[in-house]
């Protein structure tokens, strides 16, 4: 049969789209580079390697991945240091005219290169290997020695001194920049050997603790069932040592792994058995005490105590001041001197006075000397081995290793509560300690021991006596219920009631590790209830802690009243609340966390607003309007918000818009309209005139509320902080004043230029004029803005605005605005009713 000319072109221009666009090839050669639109895929199916651009950057780099796996992770980079660009459809991967593997730009410049010639071919193996082999089928060059952020599988971390070869895994600059960033993971030189994180290359961030021959002895495991799948493999001879893992051990098929360190400088392990996502089985840093020397030379780190330093028994703070404040990596000096330090023109018999202070359940201290010379079970040996030498500061005897010791300062000690090995410190013989010293300082004489039995025998009559007094005043207190103190015992029997089931009850321990003891680096933000601060969980989860302060005006009844509507409060615009912790009169919230923090951060923020397109701004006044359109409407029970402002809608990271703090929101009968309080509690510029002067609030009182959100998402400039002088006139009259005139677009934000929708603006203006009229009658419902903002459904004429109540500040010209947003304004009002 005889083709057209017709289906000829067509097959034609078929094959150049599949050439182009997702062709899968095996082998690279020197007569088919790999070009953009191909991958070179293992045999199997398992690995890919091609061109990427991380995020949709501008940056475009040669790496490989795991196929069918997602999210996707680009385990090596070959051109980390020299991106493309992205509009580059010509760049290739060759084997160039001398046998070297190199990367070429579309205007055929070098690159990246392997560095190697005579290359007949590269392939990528299914353990995600890309190896480049020589005429004869020799591997020439191999990614696996060549790693950049990630270890796969059977690839080795470490160095040889006999050849000077050191792996690193190397960070990304960040989640778009492949180019190496500042924080570098290895093996340590010593022996036994530990793993580091390092910033840049020579910092220590993060600590392992020794290698004992099958575990670093200061990790704990993630599990009692956890199979380690890490070894070290040495090498003698070559004084090599190398770090690996795999994971045949494990039961259940083959599992696909990644050991990657982080942007952020945190290493993780993720696995995969089912092939299709990833799973995180193992991260480095799981606490404040992860931090290398977070409590400094001497100090022991305990995350699940507060404040989690303590300086060893025997040893104070070097500066109280800094102590005090929550600063530790200053550490701690001897109380007093050893006994072999105020003695060492004496016998070494009258040096050993010192003795020893037992500590249970650590991770050993970095720096340690190994005695390969003493035999591991030889526990006396290696004591008497310290004790003879004054320079000797600690010892351990370590299962599998053996002697330890320690002559530099005892540094990055942290305490598990079921892991770790004992660490003996030295301790002067007049020194008291707590605890039992392996040296006894003195015998008790029999009067000695009369003394303190007789002390014991009146201590438990008093305590006998007072005992059902203790009782009594326990029971008065746990029946009481005051209004500033809520009970962990109340909090589940408010839960149970409310079948707010989904709620979890956190432990005020937990929260202060996570919150690395409400560090001021942790701040958020801060509002008239109290501060914010971002934490992060054990498995990872990154969370907002809500702390109400003592002295908030949020208190028992509203902390309760978030809590019930919140949790029970499910629609993808509003903020999700993940728990909740009560310990004395600490009140906290656990919410999800928001990444972009609030609106206002951006809007309000001359370096910032930029980024708020005017997509962007219309996708977030149009989630808000959902939001809003659910509390009203389509939730199980109406509620009225109360206090929605910019500082109120949180952005996630897609700069989706959730509205949050529900503590004045109120719950409203259906067949209720209207309410009234005789407390109005909100903020100064967005309630409605009917809820500031009389208390009176309704749906409509939000849909005020909203309306001066979107005339100020719209304008970026701020409802308080605006006054128009020559004309007397204040943001919201300004704004319907150029509405009535025909002039709407002249109050978008002078950063978006003329990159927006004009009919989009002219609809979303149309709807902040309606929403913020004066009587509440004539502004629409949610259930009418949701239909406008949808359609070309068009909305009444706004009235005239005449009740105003505008600021009282000196304003010094025809125009006055402030710009600037302070995230720790207070801007809750309180106008108590007569």
């Amino acid at each position: 049969m005889q083709l057209g000319s017709g289906t000829l072109f067509f097959l034609f221009i078929f094959s150049l789209l599949l050439s182009q666009y997702g062709a899968e090839v095996y082998t690279i050669t020197p007569s088919h580079p790999l070009s953009k639109g191909e991958t070179l895929v293992s045999p199997g199916l398992i690995f890919e390697l091609g061109f990427f651009s991380p995020n949709s950057s501008a940056n475009k780099y040669v790496g490989l991945w795991h196929k069918s796996i997602y999210p996707r992770k680009y385990v090596w980079v070959a051109n980390r240091d020299n991106p493309l660009a992205a509009t580059d459809t010509l760049a290739s991967l060759r084997i160039g005219s001398s046998g070297s593997l190199e990367l070429v730009d579309g205007k055929q410049i070098f690159v990246w290169s392997a560095n190697i010639s005579n290359c007949s071919s590269a392939v990528l193996l299914d353990n995600g290997n890309f190896v480049a082999k020589g005429v004869m089928g020799a591997d020439l060059w191999e990614s696996f020695n060549n790693p950049s952020d990630s270890l796969l599988p059977r690839m080795l971390l470490g160095y040889d001194r006999g050849s000077g070869k050191q792996n690193f895994l190397i960070s990304w600059k960040s989640e778009n920049d492949s180019s190496p960033g500042i924080f570098w993971a290895g093996l340590s030189a010593e022996s036994p050997p530990q793993k580091f994180i390092w910033i840049n290359g020579s910092t220590p961030h993060w600590r392992s603790g020794p290698w004992d021959k099958s575990q670093f002895i200061g990790i704990p495991p993630p599990t009692n069932q956890y199979v380690n799948p890490f070894t070290i493999i040495v090498n003698v001879t070559q004084e090599a040592r190398y770090l690996s893992y795999d994971f045949d051990k494990i039961p259940g098929g083959k599992v696909l792994a990644y050991d990657e360190m982080s942007s952020e400088g945190i290493g993780r392990v993720f696995v995969s058995q089912s092939h299709k996502n990833w799973h995180l089985m193992w991260k480095s840093w799981n606490n404040p005490c992860d931090n290398y020397g977070a409590c400094g030379p001497f100090g022991v780190c305990k995350a699940y105590e507060s404040p989690i330093c303590k300086c060893v028994n025997g040893f104070i703070p070097k500066s109280n001041e800094e102590w005090t404040k929550g600063n530790w990596t200053g550490g701690c000096v001897r109380r007093t001197n050893l006994s072999c330090e105020t003695h060492r023109n004496e016998s070494v018999s009258s040096k050993g006075k010192d003795g020893f202070l037992k500590l249970e359940r650590l991770k050993v201290p970095d720096f340690h000397e190994y005695l390969s010379s003493l035999a591991l079970e030889k526990f006396e040996d290696c004591k008497i081995q310290c004790l003879s030498n004054c320079s000797c500061l600690a010892f351990a005897n370590v299962d599998t290793i053996g002697c330890l010791m320690w002559s530099k300062d005892l540094i990055d000690m942290q305490q598990f509560p079921s892991f770790g090995e004992d660490l003996y410190v030295r301790v002067p013989h007049s020194e008291p300690v707590e605890g039992k010293p392996m040296k006894l300082i003195a015998s008790l004489t029999t009067i000695g021991f009369m003394s303190i039995l007789v002390a014991i025998v009146f201590n438990l009559h008093g305590r006998y006596a007072n005992q059902k007094r203790r009782v009594e005043l326990k029971t008065q207190r746990l029946e009481s219920t005051s209004m500033t103190k809520i009970h962990r015992d109340g909090i589940r029997e408010y839960i149970g009631k409310y079948n707010l089931s989904e709620l979890k009850i956190y432990d005020f321990d937990s929260i202060l590790i996570a919150t690395n003891n409400f560090s001021i680096t942790n701040k958020l933000g801060q509002g008239g209830f109290g501060p914010v601060y971002k934490g992060m969980l054990p498995e990872g989860k990154e969370i907002a802690v809500k702390r109400l302060s003592s002295s908030s005006r949020q208190g028992v009844e509203e902390f309760k009243n978030e809590m019930m509507l919140i949790s029970n409060l499910q629609h993808k615009n509003l903020v999700r609340m993940m728990g909740c912790c009560v310990k004395e009169d600490e009140k906290l919230l656990i919410y999800e966390f928001m990444p972009n923090k609030s609106l206002d951060t951006f809007l309000l923020d001359l370096t910032k607003r930029a980024v708020l397109d005017w997509a962007t701004r219309f996708n977030i006044i149009q989630g808000v309007a959902r939001g809003l359109l659910y509390l009203h409407h389509d939730s199980y029970v109406k509620v009225i918000h109360r206090d929605l402002k910019l500082s109120n809608i949180l952005l996630d990271e897609k700069m989706n818009p959730k509205i949050s703090d529900f503590g004045l929101a109120r719950i409203i009968e259906e067949t209720q309209s209207l309410d009234n309080t005789q407390k109005v509690v909100g903020t100064r510029g967005y309630m409605s005139p009917e809820y500031a002067m009389g208390g009176i609030f309704s749906e409509k009182s939000d849909v005020y509320s909203f309306g001066v959100l979107v005339l100020e998402v719209i304008s970026g400039k701020k409802n308080t902080s605006f006054y128009l002088y020559d004309q007397q006139l204040g943001f919201l009259a300004y704004a319907w004043k150029l509405w009535n005139e025909g002039r709407a677009l002249d109050l978008v934000d002078e950063v978006l230029g003329d990159s927006y929708s004009s009919s989009e603006v002219m609809k979303c203006v149309h709807v902040g004029v309606l929403c913020v009229q004066d009587n509440a009658t004539d502004r629409p419902t949610m259930v009418d803005v949701a239909s406008i903002l949808s359609s070309e459904k068009d909305g009444p004429h706004p009235k005239r605005p005449v009740f105003t109540i505008q600021n009282s500040v000196y304003r010094p010209g025809p125009y006055y605005e402030n710009t600037n947003s302070s995230k720790n304004e207070a801007s809750m009002t309180i106008i108590e009713g007569r």
